[in-house]
């Protein structure tokens, strides 16, 4: 590309789409004002800059896995499923009440620990430190309980529905999330519930003075273990070419002999898989939730997957974590009130340049 031809594209973008500039000078602004803010004595230092990336990015992972189990819906099943955020609450109940168990078994009585926050956490001591094997069978758990209310969900009203297209499926999501949340509301109750032991969960010290949590780690390392896995199954097995082909051109893979509905309950299992296990490993990270858990978390697994490109794997992925980083960084400038809207503003300003999402045209792979 020649000098000429670029400087007329440039100009051209800056005529046609005068938004674009302005967003590139605010963040060549906020770029410049973080630089003089760590260079100013007394600012900004470099550890509570690392700070703000570290925490962005257990944020970011977290709600990038989350976020897989959507994309994935979308981009195989063609509809919103706005009951994913309620998949992610149940499957993080489930798991938790059977860390309770494991965790106070012989301790407690299994009524008490099944309702989870009725012992207190400081008598029960559950951490992925004190109680490793509680931790892991409770991750376990609410991985394949998230799975069988999945495809429960999907024989008894998603799958009737099939031919109906995207909207009527969507409104049903709906209804399955309201369902799901006063079911849980009904059975746990509305009060915030502790669940781990804060004073057992040792911070890892780094370089520097800074240290990181010790559930903080956990939820990084299993998150990325996790999304590396979904990467080797979409690129290197059957099924997942497969789910590939279902999302370029769902009649032309029925057409060349690829089983639509094994890829369907597959789709289901991974995505339940996932939605169960971020969620477990969320409230490991802050330590407690409540029954409207996933649904608040939803708008961020959206944007993360609006910003990242619809029905992008990868897409949800990266955007998530472009998600959480912009959430935290921006408390440099913002109150914490005020950090969700900057998240929100960040994919708007992305959506300007890209307006198909960062990863636009590329599907399940």
């Amino acid at each position: 590309m020649g000098i000429s031809e670029t400087y007329t594209r440039g100009r051209d973008l800056v005529t046609s789409r005068p938004s674009v500039l302005i967003v590139a000078g605010i963040v060549a602004l906020l770029a410049l004002d973080l630089v003089r803010q760590i260079a100013t004595p007394g600012g900004l230092s470099t550890t509570q800059l690392v700070g703000y990336l570290w925490d962005g990015l257990v944020v970011g992972l977290s709600i990038g896995l989350a976020g897989v189990g959507l994309s994935m819906t979308y981009s195989i099943l063609n509809f919103a499923n706005f009951g994913h955020g309620d998949y992610v609450t149940s499957g993080a109940f489930a798991g938790w009440a059977v860390t309770w168990v494991i965790a106070g078994a012989g301790q407690f009585d299994l009524t008490t620990l099944l309702f989870i926050g009725s012992v207190s956490t400081r008598d029960l001591g559950v951490s992925a430190f004190a109680t490793p094997l509680a931790i892991v069978v409770g991750l376990l758990v609410a991985a394949a309980a998230t799975i069988v209310l999945s495809l429960v969900i999907d024989r008894l009203v998603y799958r009737p529905m099939r031919d109906e297209g995207g909207i009527s499926l969507l409104i049903a999501s709906i209804g399955v999330a309201l369902a799901l949340r006063y079911t849980i509301y009904i059975v746990f109750g509305q009060r915030t519930r502790g669940l781990t032991d804060a004073q057992s969960v040792p911070d890892i010290a780094i370089a520097g003075g800074f240290g990181v949590g010790g559930h903080e780690v956990a939820l990084v390392v299993i998150a990325a273990a996790l999304m590396l896995s979904v990467h080797f199954l979409l690129q290197t097995t059957k099924l997942g070419k497969a789910m590939r082909a279902m999302a370029d051109n769902e009649d032309l893979a029925r057409v060349t002999g690829i089983p639509t509905e094994r890829v369907v309950r597959f789709t289901w299992i991974i995505g339940g898989g996932l939605a169960g296990a971020g969620g477990f490993l969320i409230a490991l990270e802050r330590g407690a939730m409540n029954f409207q858990f996933g649904w608040v978390l939803l708008l961020l697994i959206f944007a993360a997957v609006i910003l990242g490109g619809i029905g992008s794997i990868y897409g949800a992925m990266f955007g998530g974590i472009t998600i959480g980083i912009a959430q935290s960084i921006s408390l440099v400038w913002l109150p914490s009130e005020f950090s969700t809207v900057a998240a929100f503003a960040v994919m708007i300003f992305v959506l300007l340049f890209k307006p198909d999402g960062l990863f636009s045209g590329v599907t399940t792979a």
